[in-house]
């Protein structure tokens, strides 16, 4: 019997066939554009993504404010589960409080928020470091708020409540620009 041998295989060269190797790149998605911007030079890049994508430029002093806030939100949430009455009385100085229970889970809300904000500290995600900052500035509006609310409800004004007043108008124009800075876009190099 004999054999035929294959038809010798034809070498195309898509190094000089332009139309080729554009389509080529476009089937393996290299070398286009995606959503950021960015123009992938490999589809390993691609898969593996591209790190210098994902640093945050951190603005100065970002991290002070992050350790600051976890301490701060620890702080007052072991105040408020182990003494309450304590707490609301500093505030609101004097007043007193009807049921312990409502302080305790302000307690914990707070106890909650400020494992949030430790885990954010040791991560470079703008993701997570941005939302526990919008987390922040959202918790400290309500409590401007309520502040506000209650020492208008009890009629009586005490300096502890007008600094507690003042110091979340502060932390959340802090939390706010923090959050508008991690977020802007970096210059291209």
């Amino acid at each position: 019997m004999a054999t035929k041998s294959p038809p010798p295989l034809m070498k195309k060269h898509s190094q000089t066939d332009l139309v080729s190797r554009l389509k080529t790149r476009k089937v393996l998605g290299v070398g286009g554009e995606d959503d950021d911007g960015e123009v992938h030079r490999s589809k390993i890049s691609q898969v593996l993504g591209n790190e210098i994508k994902f640093a945050v430029r951190e603005p100065l002093g970002l991290r002070l404010w992050q350790f600051l806030s976890a301490v701060m939100f620890t702080g007052i949430a072991v105040m408020a589960l182990t003494f309450p009455d304590q707490l609301y009385e500093a505030v609101f100085d004097g007043g007193t409080v009807s049921s312990k229970t409502s302080t305790r889970l302000y307690g914990g809300a707070l106890f909650s928020i400020s494992l949030i904000i430790w885990n954010s500290m040791y991560t470079s995600e703008k993701v997570i470091i941005r939302w526990t900052l919008l987390t922040e500035a959202c918790y400290f509006s309500i409590q401007l708020i309520v502040t506000t609310v209650t020492v208008i409800e009890n009629g009586t004004s005490s300096t502890t409540a007008a600094v507690l007043v003042c110091s979340c108008l502060l932390f959340v124009l802090v939390s706010g620009y923090f959050y508008y800075q991690v977020g802007r876009r970096q210059k291209k190099l």
